[in-house]
């Protein structure tokens, strides 16, 4: 019988991180439908192995993730693998919101509204991590399409109230989660809501 190690509801806009054991389950839950969840994975205890977006979707031939999809580390090895997703793709190309881009994207008065590079500095000092070493992340239940001509477009999500991603942590790892509070563009419908995140081991 698997044993529940955390059960954690993050409102919108607000951060979680967590240690994820190795063979753990780790699931995010998207309960209203809609909503990005901006997401850093770190090796423990060496915080310098961290997820690679280049590496993971060189290894995969693919640009989104879903079930199957192993998340491969800055040295080359799995960190966890995505085993169950009813959402259907995930981003990782798009990166985390940020007061500097919100202010060339959006104009210079969103420049003090609060963004997800924020959450992860918040963050960081609690598992012992700075701002150089904030790498690039998953964005779960985002959706970025990619044009003919290879341009990132923000667009309505894809996913719905109840739909989940689920991971198996194949090495002991740090979880850090922004629950984006993006305003500015239709990756949260407009409307940022909380999500669940739970673990079993």
């Amino acid at each position: 019988m698997s044993r529940l190690l955390f059960d954690h509801i993050i409102p919108a806009g607000e951060g979680f991180t967590h240690l994820l054991p190795q063979g753990c389950r780790f699931r995010i839950t998207d309960l209203e439908g809609n909503q990005a969840v901006d997401t850093l994975f770190y090796a423990h205890p060496d915080t310098a192995e961290h997820y690679d977006a280049t590496a993971t979707l060189r290894a995969q031939r693919k640009i989104y993730l879903t079930t199957g999809s192993r998340l491969i580390s800055s040295r080359g090895r799995t960190l966890l693998t995505i085993t169950e997703d009813t959402c259907g793709r995930h981003d990782t190309l798009g990166g985390a919101c940020a007061c500097e881009t919100n202010q060339v994207r959006y104009g210079l008065d969103r420049r003090y509204m609060h963004a997800c590079r924020e959450t992860f500095l918040l963050l960081a000092p609690r598992v012992g991590l700075n701002a150089r070493d904030l790498a690039h992340n998953i964005n779960f239940f985002m959706n970025v399409p990619v044009t003919p001509e290879g341009d990132l477009t923000f667009a309505d999500g894809i996913s719905g109230p109840g739909r989940y991603v689920e991971m198996r942590a194949e090495l002991d790892c740090l979880v850090l989660i922004s629950n984006c509070p993006q305003l500015n563009n239709p990756c949260n419908g407009w409307n940022p809501t909380p999500v669940r995140v739970q673990a079993w081991l």
